[in-house]
């Protein structure tokens, strides 16, 4: 059945590079976190697009400080092979105290070639 409709899985079911990616991010290490992604990636969040490893890890470094929050990841997602979500709740001292976050991946030769992060 291939309608492209995105199915549940387990978030332990994640690739390798995800799975990587969200723990460092979850703890704020960046060196890491950028390890998961292409050179020439991009990650849009909060309505701003930051495109090539230099400012991902820019965004990455802020984001770490911005706010204190915990992040719980409450659930995943595939579409193929190439496309993943995760679905993640913060809560902190941001603007709104609580959300749930959808991390929508595109990977290319096992990394990160795209993440959009929206609500």
């Amino acid at each position: 059945m291939h309608d492209n409709q995105p199915h549940a899985i387990t978030p332990d079911t994640l690739p390798e590079t995800i799975t990587r990616y969200l723990k460092a991010h979850r703890t704020h290490d960046t060196a890491t976190a950028i390890t998961a992604f292409t050179r020439d990636a991009t990650v849009t969040d909060d309505g701003a697009t930051y495109e090539g490893t230099a400012a991902i890890e820019q965004w990455l470094s802020r984001s770490a400080t911005e706010f204190t929050y915990t992040i719980e990841l409450t659930g995943a997602q595939q579409t193929d092979a190439a496309h993943y979500a995760a679905t993640h709740h913060l809560e902190g001292n941001f603007p709104g105290g609580t959300i749930d976050l959808h991390y929508r991946f595109t990977l290319r030769d096992h990394l990160i070639e795209r993440l959009v992060i929206a609500p």
